[in-house]
């Protein structure tokens, strides 16, 4: 299935909301995001402008969903993907590999007042993600963890979009990320609704992969990727309002409304308190501690303490770009 990319414009296509950010050539990089533009991606867009100062000639593609996403990589219809592909990557005759730790999953359980711990939830229906992603494998290990079943399983990619849902009384449960649990609980509506007590989550929700073979011989690429990555995710560690200084207005990120853009400083103020991001950019702790966590989540076979980190991340750019 093709995918159509119209300049400057959106475009429907049956798999994907297609956007295109550079004019395409022959060595131009294809990203599959796995959702369109928000708040949450301004500092991965800073770092792609980082790049594209580098000499790196790129395009992006927001899918609806994560397994879009991971599915037009596996294709060759995209060149790197987003997401945490590690049930692709064990299944799949393509060798994918993570060469970048882009966030951790730091989600929290939300629920209106009718539940007031994670056992209320045995049997209850719950709002996720998407199919196979983060917030899914969260919901996965609850299950085992805490010994209960959730009921009906439903997706809306996007936590803002989740958080609507729980404001307009469609859902009664989600996951949700660090930023919208606390602009809900600072908000009016704060009384309405519970934050369940959780374990800590060292795993990574959002990374960076592409096929083995596409990476070697595109080195040179990757490597000004990795080295923007990691530059911005460090920069940002130091100051995280960083990300706002630097988002170009007329980007895709600069023309969201003001009311987000407003709140940019707060957004990864709160994300680097809160320990969303690797300064590293995860590297072998975030490869491992994925190896333990996706493994309880059913979504790896295998005893993680058996399994080979290099057969699922790819690590020699973001060493070079440590050095």
């Amino acid at each position: 299935m093709s995918i159509l990319k119209i300049l400057g414009r959106v475009a429907i296509a049956p798999a994907a909301l297609a956007l295109s950010m550079a004019a395409a050539s022959a060595d131009t990089i294809r990203i599959a995001l796995a959702e369109t533009p928000s708040d949450e991606l301004a500092a991965f867009f800073v770092a792609l402008d980082r790049a594209r100062a580098n000499g790196l000639d790129y395009e992006w593609t927001a899918f609806s969903d994560e397994e879009l996403a991971i599915q037009a990589v596996i294709s060759g219809q995209m060149d790197i993907g987003f997401g945490t592909p590690y049930a692709a990557m064990q299944r799949s005759k393509a060798p994918l590999r993570i060469i970048f730790q882009l966030s951790k999953l730091k989600f929290f359980p939300v629920t209106t007042t009718k539940y007031s711990a994670l056992e209320d939830l045995d049997g209850e229906p719950i709002l996720l993600h998407s199919r196979g992603g983060g917030t899914d494998s969260i919901a996965n290990v609850i299950e085992e963890r805490v010994g209960i079943t959730f009921g009906e399983r439903s997706y809306v990619p996007g936590s803002s979009n989740r958080v609507a849902a729980l404001l307009g009384g469609r859902a009664d449960a989600t996951i949700i990320d660090l930023s919208n649990k606390n602009k809900l609980m600072r908000s009016e509506a704060a009384g309405d609704f519970n934050v369940l007590e959780m374990f800590d989550v060292e795993a990574s929700d959002e990374a960076l992969f592409a096929n083995l073979n596409w990476i070697q011989e595109n080195e040179e690429d990757v490597q000004i990727f990795v080295d923007a990555l990691l530059g911005t995710w460090q920069d940002m560690a130091e100051d995280p309002t960083i990300i706002r200084q630097e988002t170009d207005p007329d980007g895709p990120i600069g023309q969201l409304p003001q009311e987000i853009l407003a709140e940019l400083d707060g957004f990864y103020k709160d994300a680097v308190e809160g320990g969303l991001y690797d300064a590293n950019g995860g590297g072998r702790k975030a490869a491992q501690a994925d190896l333990e966590w996706y493994s309880s989540a059913g979504q790896l076979e295998g005893d993680p303490s058996e399994l080979n980190i290099e057969d699922f991340w790819y690590l020699a750019p973001l060493d070079a770009a440590m050095k």
